[in-house]
């Protein structure tokens, strides 16, 4: 019996073909989408009838595709993030959700730290300057992070990375959290505060948490008055956690120093989009997960989940409830 599935994760299987193998060595065809670009609720559900699994990016599995999802059986995150999926509407038709979870940790962290730097110490400027044939390196003269205090919203794997880091700075590190940690604020030294409190004191602030309705805009207008005027902020996590009109406005006021966004409310976000017209803002295009060995461990997960859940073995990541 061959199972068919579907592969709409522009980047799966980029850096090996081990996730292929894994699936061709497992009776199942592998049908890829060829566009090149997300697809839409609407889209994704004209391919896929038929399919008993689908490794997913950041495509929009809602409504539609659920309905017209006849054979499916499950729904593989080529990633960690799910909210493009209507997990709550996947559950009750009694697909399997999974995701990448813990491949993209490292990468997000150290990302992270780069836009730290990067902010820090001007560095976009400066490289922009210099390959025009400027020399100006007093006109660049940026601050350090090492003995900063560090503010992290959300300490989850990928907080805990970047706290982990942060030690290698001499930082001091506080956290925001749902839940707190106390055996890791004793083992690594971060302190435990509420969100106003982090974002008054510290001299960074980074991001990290899902996207639910929660945590929607949990940064917004209010939480950015609170911030130094020295201080930057850092959004590797989901666009729509920061209030991007919010963000904009105090960029633009010097209400903050700076910020560095890797993450949009709508993606691509379009040139039109303000903040990107900022000289204090640094925007990347969601690549914090994007690096080789991100890219080949997501991919086997993503494949290895997928093959247990059709051989009905359990699988290591998937959700018993909408997060």
């Amino acid at each position: 019996m061959k199972y068919k599935v579907l592969v709409t994760a522009k980047s799966f299987a980029k850096m090996s073909r081990e996730p292929i193998k894994i699936l061709e060595s497992n009776d199942c065809e592998i049908i890829r989408e060829p566009s090149g670009r997300l697809l839409n609720d609407d889209e994704l559900s004209n391919l896929i009838q038929g399919c008993d699994a689908i490794i997913v990016g950041d495509d929009q599995i809602d409504r539609k595709t659920l309905n017209k999802a006849d054979k499916l059986k499950v729904i593989s995150k080529h990633g960690v993030g799910l909210d493009n999926i209507n997990i709550k509407l996947a559950l009750e038709k009694g697909i399997v959700v999974t995701r990448a979870l813990g491949s993209t940790t490292e990468s997000v962290a150290d990302l992270t730290f780069a836009l730290m730097l990067a902010l820090s110490r001007k560095i976009v400027d400066a490289v922009n300057s210099t390959k025009q044939g400027l020399w100006e390196p007093r006109k660049y003269i940026g601050v350090l992070i090492h003995g900063k205090t560090l503010g992290i919203v959300g300490l989850g794997a990928i907080g805990k990375a970047v706290a982990k880091r942060a030690k290698g700075f001499d930082m001091k590190t506080l956290y925001y959290d749902v839940f707190r940690d106390r055996d890791y604020e004793e083992k690594f030294g971060v302190s435990f505060v509420n969100l106003d409190t982090l974002l008054r004191s510290s001299d960074i602030v980074t991001v990290h948490v899902p996207l639910t309705e929660a945590t929607t805009h949990l940064i917004g207008e209010r939480e950015l008055k609170k911030m130094k005027k020295s201080a930057f902020l850092v959004n590797t996590s989901r666009g729509k956690v920061v209030d991007e009109d919010a963000l904009h406005g105090a960029l633009k006021s010097g209400s903050i120093a700076g910020a560095a966004v890797d993450v949009y409310s709508k993606e691509p976000p379009g040139s039109g989009v303000p903040l990107l017209r900022l000289n204090n803002a640094i925007c990347t295009p969601h690549i914090a997960g994007y690096s080789e060995e991100a890219n080949i461990m997501m991919g086997t997960i993503a494949a290895e989940e997928v093959i247990r859940v059709l051989k009905g073995e359990k699988p290591r990541y998937a959700l018993t409830k909408p997060p």
